[in-house]
């Protein structure tokens, strides 16, 4: 990291100084129970919905799959300092209810105090490297329901890629179901992210078809022993117009994705239209808002928020 890392990267946002990362390793290397305590001590927020009955959720769990790349920038939420820096500036717009990230991101953010009054979700299963001839194992190496309680949490999402072709799958799902009991059994919410997904040119990929998302919906809908605390992570379908349909197939609150943007103007048209319908609660977003195409990340987030 360069000695001028206090620069602005972006409109609004400044980077995390080296003085400012040198204190968050020196706590790290001699008080690394400050991570607990700074969770102890944070204020949580009265609900997930936030003040005005709507979720708006920065999405930062990419690192941990190995996915860095945003745009043609391969290594871009590679430098924490830099993503840190842009996920204070999206965590204080007005609006914006709760993050998801893995712990470590949200450790970091705890000691540096972005997380008052904010929903927190932790990210659970990051197995499924990206491009990895394994990717569709995505087997539980990040937090657990026993943590997310402990830290006061609001719950945990899971990724649970359905691929019919690969004999992986079978446990994918039974690892969610017993994550979705365990954060049951603690009154947590469990955030899962359904695909049906299949291997092209050695490479997974996500049918956002209607019926696929259909289908990944009736699923993960049936998992674990009880849906009281489940919530859907959805994409929304290459057919806009058919996600009223889609959604019909479930009463579990859903949360929007938003995946990496190429048209920004596309994709905000669709998270309005799918907002209207009865199950959406709110939004789901990382990259997009986090590194939009014309930098300003507090514009990107106000905008998403203004969606709301």
């Amino acid at each position: 990291m360069s000695e001028d890392c206090l620069q602005v990267r972006s409109e609004g946002t400044v980077a995390l100084t080296q003085e400012q990362v040198r204190e968050l390793v020196t706590t790290r290397v001699h008080h690394p129970e400050a991570i607990a305590e700074a969770a102890a001590q944070r204020t949580r927020a009265k609900s997930v919905l936030g003040d005005t009955g709507r979720a708006m959720i920065i999405a930062a769990d990419h690192p941990a799959r190995g996915a860095n790349k945003v745009g043609s920038d391969a290594s871009a939420m590679a430098d924490r300092a830099e993503l840190l820096g842009r996920m204070r500036t999206a965590l204080a717009r007005p609006g914006v209810t709760g993050v998801l990230a893995t712990a470590d991101i949200l450790d970091d953010l705890l000691l540096l105090g972005a997380l008052e009054g904010k929903s927190v979700f932790g990210s659970m299963n990051r197995a499924g490297l990206a491009g990895s001839c394994f990717e569709i194992d995505d087997r539980f190496t990040g937090y657990d329901a026993e943590a997310i309680d402990r830290f006061g949490f609001d719950g945990g999402k899971m990724l649970t890629r359905i691929a019919l072709d690969d004999p992986a799958t079978p446990s994918i799902l039974e690892n969610t179901a017993h994550a979705v009991d365990a954060l049951a059994e603690r009154g947590r919410i469990a955030m899962v992210e359904p695909f049906l997904s299949r291997w092209h040119d050695g490479k997974v990929r996500n049918d956002l078809s209607p019926e696929a998302i259909t289908t990944s919906i009736t699923i993960a809908s049936g998992l674990g022993r009880s849906s009281a605390y489940t919530w859907l992570k959805l994409p929304v379908a290459d057919d806009v117009t058919a996600m009223a349909r889609v959604l019909a197939s479930s009463t579990l609150p859903v949360l929007l994705l938003g995946g990496e943007v190429s048209d920004a103007d596309k994709a905000f048209a669709a998270w309005q239209h799918t907002l209207a319908l009865p199950t959406v609660q709110g939004l789901v977003i990382g990259r997009s808002l986090l590194y939009p195409a014309d930098g300003d990340v507090a514009g990107a987030v106000d905008r998403a928020v203004s969606l709301l």
